[in-house]
């Protein structure tokens, strides 16, 4: 009986299907057949008689035969007759001028960038999506609402204040950016003379995006450069998570935005002081960071300590005796699907920061990208398997992420064989620091986010100095010649690069420190141990991420869920395997 009735359905389905196909087969013959002209159409048409030409007289004037009707343009279904001569505006078509032919290629030329650097931006900006997957994956479930808010609300926040302030500070003084048109009114940096040397501090034009930046140019790259400012800004509330006071996480954003960021980002991108270290001190090629090792993900890693370190380890995360326990994170799926989102955005962030589509070294950027995600996360994997004889899915993602991390800043200047060695070094890297931070300094990071970004950050512009190879960057920071590193040839550009490195862990833990300090005598920096123990969800968001569900506390449970016993383990390891 149940084999007839299967039959019965696959013949109908059959049936229909070849219906509906024979239909849509018969629609387009009869459609195709519409627009084909009628060859009987002249036979048709009732012949026209033309009258005798006049006979020429001497008072008869010449008449200029009409123009001919321009041919219709046929159907073009592989674009070889799309995009022509006859697109380019000209006042006389028949008599281009080299002028008007060269202004039409410049203005193209210019869109084509225009066009990449704002679809890289948009990527970038998706990657947010990614750091609130992984954060709240790798948190627990009890603070998922709190963790993923923050990661929502950094957007609209740090846009802000980088509009009211930050993006003048950081860029007013870059002057032209060529791959843009110019960014003409992007002219004005404070700096100050000391020995006989320049040191730019800040740019002065910008604020509030005023009508004296009201510029095409400037405004792609405001885009462009203020979804990489929240891209830092989001960083530390994954170390920060399950205990951070959500007033004051709502300080730390302006002040991020508006303040830190656009200082250091301004030394190194917008002209200032660290970018003239090879004009004005012959290293190299100033602080070189093609897409932010250092400008975004050591900033943000730097922010992270300073504010777990004043924020203390969360509730049980330490036994009596300093051990850390394991608070393994509520969703690793998630976590995982938040890092590929970042893998896929990075596409923007790395090539993107050609801020040229036309600009043909974004093949070697990307690739280098990938191929450097792909070594940290494969080492990251091996050492764990290795030391605890399990590969732990957390400590993959973040090897990925590392990778990622370190290779941003030298991704324009190395090989592909470079690039993989440098992500192979950041996923055994993160591992390490991540029992370094945890073990050792006994800060306490839920997500690794020291690790991955304030680490791998400083090693990424590191590596650039000892591999840059000497094949692109001519004229990078005014320096005539290619960025080279330490081991193709030019120690000053590695002297460069730790210089920039050691002023951004300087500058920035110390004004974050200070900061922390100051807010949590304010109005505090850390929610109280009740809120802590039952969870941010609802105290501190007013909404649970999982009202249906019944979420066990570390000192009870609601309903008839046991309370989880911790084992002391590393944080974001497995139980090393017994010999």
């Amino acid at each position: 009986m149940l084999r007839s009735m299967s039959r019965s359905r696959l013949v109908r389905s059959f049936a229909l299907g070849a219906t509906i196909a024979i239909g849509v087969f018969a629609l387009r013959t009869i459609g195709a057949r519409a627009q084909e002209p009628s060859p009987s159409a002249a036979a048709v048409a009732p012949a026209v008689t033309e009258p005798a030409a006049p006979a020429a007289t001497a008072s008869t004037a010449p008449v200029a035969a009409p123009a001919a009707a321009a041919t219709p343009k046929p159907p073009d279904p592989t674009g070889a007759i799309t995009g022509t001569a006859a697109d380019v505006a000209v006042k006389d078509p028949a008599n281009p001028t080299i002028a008007e032919v060269m202004e039409t290629v410049g203005h193209n030329k210019i869109s084509i960038n225009f066009v990449w650097t704002l679809l890289a931006g948009f990527l970038v900006m998706f990657m947010q999506t990614g750091f609130a997957m992984v954060e709240t994956g790798f948190t627990r479930a009890k603070n998922a609402a709190h963790t993923f808010s923050m990661n929502y609300m950094v957007y609209p926040i740090g846009m802000f204040g980088y509009w009211v302030c930050g993006f003048a500070m950081q860029m007013g003084g870059v002057g032209a950016v060529a791959a843009l048109g110019g960014t003409a009114p992007l002219n004005s940096e404070f700096t100050i003379n000391l020995f006989g040397h320049a040191f730019g501090l800040m740019g002065t034009k910008g604020f509030f995006m005023g009508s004296d930046v009201y510029d095409v140019g400037v405004y792609t790259l405001f885009l462009f450069q203020m979804v990489f400012m929240d891209t830092a800004v989001t960083i530390p509330t994954g170390a920060m998570a399950e205990r951070w006071k959500w007033s004051s996480f709502l300080c730390f954003g302006f002040f991020m935005s508006m303040f830190v960021y656009p200082l250091f980002g301004n030394w190194v991108w917008g002209g200032g002081w660290l970018s003239t270290l090879g004009k004005e001190f012959g290293l190299g090629h100033g602080h070189v960071d093609f897409a932010g090792s250092s400008v975004v993900h050591m900033v943000g890693g730097m922010a992270a300590l300073a504010g777990a370190i004043v924020l203390g380890p969360r509730i049980g995360k330490y036994t009596k005796d300093g051990k850390p326990v394991a608070m393994p994170g509520h969703h690793i799926p998630m976590a995982l699907v938040g890092t590929l989102i970042l893998a896929f955005g990075w596409f923007g962030f790395n090539p993107g920061s050609t801020l040229a589509g036309t600009d043909l070294r974004i093949s070697v950027v990307a690739t280098n990208t990938m191929l450097a995600g792909t070594g940290g996360a494969i080492t990251s994997m091996i050492y764990m398997m290795w030391r605890f004889g399990k590969p732990d899915p957390s400590m993959m993602a973040n090897g990925m992420l590392a990778g990622l991390v370190a290779i941003t800043a030298p991704c324009a200047f190395v090989t592909a064989s470079v690039s993989m060695l440098i992500g192979a070094i950041s996923g055994v890297l993160v591992c390490v620091a991540v029992f370094f931070v945890e073990g050792t300094l006994k800060v306490d990071d839920p997500v690794g986010a020291i690790s991955v970004h304030g680490v791998n950050g400083a090693w990424g512009v590191l590596s650039l100095g000892l591999f840059a190879d000497g094949k692109y960057g001519d004229g990078w920071n005014g320096v005539p010649g290619t960025v080279t590193g330490l081991f193709y040839g030019d120690a000053r550009q590695f002297f460069a690069q730790c210089i920039g490195t050691l002023t951004c862990a300087a500058f920035v833990f110390t004004s974050f420190y200070l900061f922390f300090k100051l807010v949590d005598v304010l109005i505090g920096n850390r929610v109280s141990a009740e809120v802590e123990i039952a969870g941010l969800d609802l105290p501190e968001m007013g909404a649970l991420a999982y009202p249906e569900f019944e979420i066990a506390t570390s000192t009870g449970s609601s309903g008839a869920l046991p309370a989880p016993t911790p084992m002391p383990a590393p944080a974001t390891a497995p139980v090393p395997a017994k010999g």
